[in-house]
């Protein structure tokens, strides 16, 4: 066995922790595999020999590989500014596997990804490698190009926005957690007695325009009507996941992990009595997103 042979072994051993790493950077399987393949493209090209922990050389090199994506990725997005172009499951590559996507989406948590995915690069990565990997601030200050100081408030910065700031007190974001939570297992049963149940008998569902069919209304009123709408809702709802959305217990619907529209809800009791599906570009960016139990 010769000399590269062997480095590909070597390699082949650490590609599942490093696929972790860069689609928890990334948020994006296909993304991922591509931040992987140039990290041994890089390991390839270069002389290890004298490299004594090749797992913490690999992980920071695709750590810096995931860097540079993100960065470009948030390019194009001022690029592309004021051209309603909203991150949707559609606008995935083609080149993905949805059902991979999903499943990835959902080992890592939706609500997390979505949040992540608002972060600046450099907030995100010293955020993933240090609270999800445990790497310390020294070896993460010079992949983001801080000191170590810098760097570790970077990811406190980081984890802020994640934990995000509950609008109301402790008990009644647990009630209102426990009414949201029922709401989706009830849409995602399809289950019409289970849904009715959990809304109140004058529910209202308002929708931004570009969530519902065209020529559809935007409004209902009435449990049976909104219902209705929650049974058709609930097709998506494998993609959804409770999160804190403007300080109160809401739900992202973040098909492979990139956000979709959201939804913001009226808990009265323990049904709810109103919701609204925000799905406007413009509106989608001004939320104030978080994820419940960070």
């Amino acid at each position: 066995m010769d000399g590269q042979q062997r480095l590909a072994e070597r390699f082949e051993a650490h590609r599942s922790h490093l696929r972790a790493v860069a689609h928890r950077m990334l948020g994006s399987s296909g993304e991922a595999e591509d931040a992987v393949q140039e990290t041994w493209l890089k390991l390839s090209r270069s002389d290890v020999s004298a490299v004594g922990n090749l797992a913490a050389w690999l992980q920071t090199v695709v750590s810096r590989v995931c860097l540079d994506m993100l960065r470009a990725r948030a390019t194009r997005r001022e690029d592309l500014a004021g051209e309603r172009l909203p991150e949707r499951a559609q606008d995935a590559d083609g080149g993905t596997d949805p059902e991979r996507e999903a499943l990835l989406a959902d080992s890592v948590g939706r609500a997390l990804l979505v949040v992540l995915d608002r972060l600046t690069p450099a907030e995100r990565v010293a955020f993933v490698l240090h609270d999800t990997f445990a790497v310390p601030f020294d070896r993460i200050a010079p992949i983001v190009d801080r000191s170590p100081v810098t760097a570790k408030k970077l990811a406190s910065r980081a984890r802020r926005k994640v934990r995000g700031t509950a609008a109301v007190p402790a008990a009644e974001l647990a009630r209102q957690r426990r009414v949201v939570d029922a709401f989706l297992a009830a849409a995602r049963s399809g289950d019409m007695d289970a849904i009715l149940a959990v809304l109140a008998p004058d529910a209202v569902r308002r929708a931004d325009a570009a969530a519902v069919p065209p020529g559809t209304a935007t409004e209902a009123c009435g449990a049976r009507r909104v219902a209705e709408g929650v049974a058709v809702f609930g097709r998506r709802a494998r993609y959804a996941e409770a999160a804190l959305v403007d300080g109160a217990v809401g739900v992202v619907v973040a098909p492979y992990g990139r956000l979709l529209f959201a939804l913001a809800f009226t808990v009265e009791g323990d049904r709810v009595a109103a919701y609204e599906v925000l799905a406007d570009p413009a509106r989608l960016q001004r939320l104030e997103l978080a994820v419940l139990d960070a």
